[in-house]
């Protein structure tokens, strides 16, 4: 018995980590993403002085106002863990920010030394920075997929978590544009110079840049996270990975080489349209999304799992949202999140549903099932809990 025991525990121990492990790996991930922003801030401070960055926060604000709910919009269907969206923003405007910078000043430091004294920089705009900065937004995408990748489910997921890490670098590196801006020539008059024609630039025109990059790599990820071709779970995030560094380079040569009609050819003529093109393929994506959970609920309420007459609200967002603001109304908000965590469970069981229909899955995703469909049972009768409970403090005054 003694033996016995002695060949199970490191198993036990694989499956289960030490608690002071699960918490202690937490801790430093906060303790390093703190001294990343202390450093940021005190190089920012240091380099153009305590106001100015005060006023580059409340500039870079508005950005992130936008860009954060749009990709909040396209992750509608099954929205990811509030947690991960956090951890991949703060990654990008901590994390990713310090290292590209340490990275692109040495850059700019051996350009000067390589190619001449004011040369350095242009290499940093143009090379140094689309490789390093593109690497490392990249990192929370690339590390869900390792580390979770039942979290994963393809390119919605790939644009998204690429989008939060990317507008978390922008929103620091807008900081420190807007607070040089305000440092060198005030607020201006938003045409030449100052913190307002850079807030024009950058906030105004051009809000989706490092996403837009960023995106492109998250779409080659999501690609290999689902296919079942070999080569193209590396090449296609390589792709990816590629393309967001070749714009990024363009944009920045466009910006530093190149002058005011260059840069305008550059904005209208490739930026709009890869914009465009992508905001087409995720709007493809979310109706494809809305076709694969509308056509797996029939079964389910056949097998019932759900009832008949909630087909139709779960088939479209506007009958889930519909739903959601009456459940509030009647019951209160501990009836709406019930129902909310309800629509969600029904999603994850539609996709994973259509997943083993397909033959895309392993015995882990039909383990997956199980728990997704005692998910689905226990959440529903919390809804329905909640539900009576508001309707007898309703009639209880």
């Amino acid at each position: 018995m003694r033996g016995a025991n002695a060949d199970t525990e490191p198993a036990r121990l694989r499956r289960h980590p030490p608690r002071r492990v699960t918490v202690l790996l937490p801790v430093l991930g906060l303790v390093l993403v703190a001294l990343c922003g202390l450093l940021l801030f005190g190089l920012a401070t240091v380099r153009v002085g305590v106001l100015a960055v005060v006023i580059g926060v409340v500039a870079a604000v508005v950005p992130v106002a936008i860009v954060v709910p749009a990709f909040l919009w396209i992750d509608r269907w099954e929205p990811e863990p509030a947690r991960f969206l956090l951890i991949a923003f703060v990654w990008g405007a901590c994390v990713a920010t310090l290292t590209a910078l340490l990275v692109n000043d040495t850059a700019a430091a051996v350009g000067d030394m390589l190619l001449g004294i004011g040369h350095g920089d242009t290499f940093s705009a143009v090379v140094s920075a689309p490789l390093v900065e593109e690497a490392v937004k990249a990192v929370p995408v690339v590390a869900l997929l390792w580390l979770r990748p039942r979290e994963f489910d393809g390119l919605v997921d790939g644009i998204v978590y690429a989008g939060f890490s990317a507008a978390g670098f922008a929103f620091t590196e807008n900081i420190y544009y807007f607070g040089r801006a305000f440092a060198e020539n005030g607020f201006g008059d938003g045409t030449s110079g100052g913190v307002l024609a850079a807030f024009v630039l950058r906030g105004v025109l051009s809000p989706f840049t490092h996403p837009l990059f960023t995106v492109l790599t998250g779409i080659g990820v999501g690609v290999g996270a689902r296919t079942k071709v070999a080569p193209l779970k590396v090449l296609a995030p390589l792709g990816g990975y590629l393309g967001a560094v070749l714009l990024h380079a363009l944009w920045n040569a466009a910006a530093t080489l190149g002058g005011a009609t260059t840069f305008l050819d550059v904005y209208f003529l490739i930026m709009v349209p890869m914009f465009v093109g992508v905001l087409l393929l995720v709007l493809w994506q979310r109706r494809r999304e809305q076709r694969i959970v509308a056509a797996a609920l029939p079964a389910m309420a056949e097998a019932r799992w759900i009832a008949r007459s909630e087909v139709e609200l779960l088939a479209s967002l506007r009958g889930r949202r519909r739903w959601r603001r009456q459940a509030r109304r009647e019951s209160g908000r501990r009836a709406a999140r019930a129902v909310a965590d309800y629509q969600a469970g029904v999603t994850e069981l539609a996709f994973l549903r259509r997943n083993l229909r397909l033959g895309h899955s392993d015995n882990g995703d039909r383990r997956r099932h199980d728990e997704l469909l005692a998910v689905v049972r226990a959440t529903r009768a919390e809804a329905v809990r909640q539900a009576e409970a508001g309707r007898r403090a309703a009639r209880n005054g």
